[in-house]
């Protein structure tokens, strides 16, 4: 049923936590090659102490929704300092109230699986 009253969006609160699957894309850049870039956003993330995991194909970073959009928009903002003019950057974002739970204990949880079913 509709409310009588608008709703008063102002009061959303972002989620407490978050984890943040990111691939950053340098675009139009004289090399195929974008492990420069890379090297400079994870030394970035590094000295920020943020919780984060590099892989192949991204980095997953955990904390704060603050934290986390910050840290991925001072990633954008260094990428850019070094004379790239666009980045297109894929995410994919999860969050839960139910429990707290980081990227490794997921990770941990599929891999007990796997060492019980053998």
């Amino acid at each position: 049923m509709a409310s009588s009253s608008p709703e008063n969006y102002s009061d959303i609160k972002t989620p407490e936590r978050c984890y943040v699957d990111f691939c950053l894309v340098p675009v139009g850049t004289a090399s195929a090659s974008v492990a420069n870039e890379v090297a400079a956003v994870q030394k970035l993330l590094r000295a920020s102490g943020i919780k984060h995991t590099m892989h192949s194909a991204g980095t997953t970073v955990e904390g704060t929704w603050d934290q986390v959009f910050t840290i991925i928009g001072k990633a954008h903002s260094l990428v850019h300092s070094s004379g790239v003019v666009r980045i297109q950057t894929s995410m994919r974002v999860g969050t839960r109230t139910d429990k707290t739970q980081t990227a490794e204990d997921k990770v941990k949880r599929v891999e007990d699986i796997l060492g019980s079913s053998s």
